[in-house]
């Protein structure tokens, strides 16, 4: 449990709790007071990953999730930084654009859905009422389209640092928009951000560098998922995009890269990741702790993040240290339920105390 440092981002040990949609966000997508509770309760984690946060309106595609685009969501998040740093903690946000991956009734607002094509995302999405439904058609993005995206990652990030956080890490997997300029099944361009692998990675690689600009690189990480299929995604060829990509963002002095590792049978991921970048790596692939211990131990990861552990278990590191049993997850409520199955896990400290 020895402390590391994510670039500028200083953790008390190398257990990440991985950024998950929890879909609690009050009116106007502003962290309210439960958000504040569920954050603080997992401050023992080296660092926090805050769930996916939309960058501008046009970002966001789910239900209930944050923003970081106005005044009141900056406050609101700052007394997310503040509540995790005064148990000790360190937080960075996740910025995540949906593009295509829009339900219209999840937003509550009008506003633009657009992609790198004008192709619809081939999955159901969640609708306000939690039944999946077919997601809205995009736009293709103009140039002037992709210039306001990237000032909007930059911004988004400003205002994250606004709000105290400690870094941000971009969402570049799980199809969406980053993803989808980066995947040859959503981009169909036939301009200097699609066709070969070098345009497909232009516009993340624009991206990473605004986002480093406004605050440092050191306070920047990104996440990838090169065999994750989600939202449409073609995977037959990973490595062929992800390593120039990989190349491309180690030049920018980036804080890590977090490295979704789907266990393809045609790549191994976190080696053609230190084959091709020479910072930091945290790895997330389902871990038991036993197989994040041997990560560590044999350096393809520097840190490891871990999800719904994370959900039922507030004091997980503690829990890890003391070998103790882990409580389950209450899966009917991860996306619904206000403090139900989000804020009302007991940590150890309050089971010893009930049962005494």
């Amino acid at each position: 449990m020895a402390p590391f440092a994510l670039g500028s981002i200083e953790m008390r040990n190398r257990i990440v709790m991985a950024p998950m949609t929890r879909d609690r966000a009050g009116p106007g997508d502003v962290p309210n007071n439960l958000m504040v509770e569920y954050y603080a309760q997992r401050a023992s984690a080296g660092l926090i990953i805050t769930e996916g946060v939309q960058p501008s309106k046009a970002g966001k595609g789910y239900w209930r999730t944050p923003g970081i685009h106005s005044q009141e969501q900056i406050e609101g998040w700052r007394r997310v930084t503040d509540a995790v740093h005064a148990r000790g903690g360190a937080i960075v946000m996740q910025l995540m654009h949906c593009g295509r991956v829009v339900v219209p009734a999840n937003r509550g607002f009008e506003a633009d859905i657009i992609a790198p094509s004008a192709i619809a995302c081939p999955a159901l999405v969640p609708g306000p009422d939690g039944v999946p439904v077919a997601t809205a058609m995009p736009r293709a993005a103009t140039l002037a389209d992709i210039d306001l995206l990237v000032d909007e990652f930059a911004q988004a990030a400003r205002n994250a640092i606004a709000a105290g956080m400690d870094g941000v890490e971009l969402h570049c997997a799980s199809g969406y928009l980053i993803h989808q300029f980066l995947n040859p099944a959503s981009n169909k361009r036939d301009d200097e951000f699609g066709g070969s692998v070098e345009n497909r990675i232009r516009f993340p690689i624009a991206v990473l560098h605004a986002v480093a600009d406004a605050i440092g690189g050191d306070k920047v990480g990104f996440r990838i998922a090169p065999g994750n299929p989600y939202n449409g995604m073609d995977i037959t060829e990973p490595a062929a995009t992800y390593a120039p990509l990989l190349k491309a963002a180690d030049a920018l002095g980036l804080a890590y890269v977090h490295v979704i590792d789907m266990h393809l049978e045609n790549l191994d991921t976190l080696a053609m990741v230190r084959a091709n970048w020479s910072g930091a790596v945290m790895a997330n692939d389902s871990q038991k702790v036993e197989g994040a211990c041997r990560l560590l131990e044999t350096g393809l990861a520097h840190v490891v993040s871990f999800g719904r552990a994370f959900i039922s278990n507030p004091d997980y590191v503690e829990r890890i240290c003391a070998g103790a049993p882990l409580a389950r997850v209450d899966f009917a409520h991860v996306y619904t339920g206000e403090e139900k199955g989000y804020t009302d896990y007991p940590t150890m400290a309050v089971l010893a105390e009930s049962q005494g």
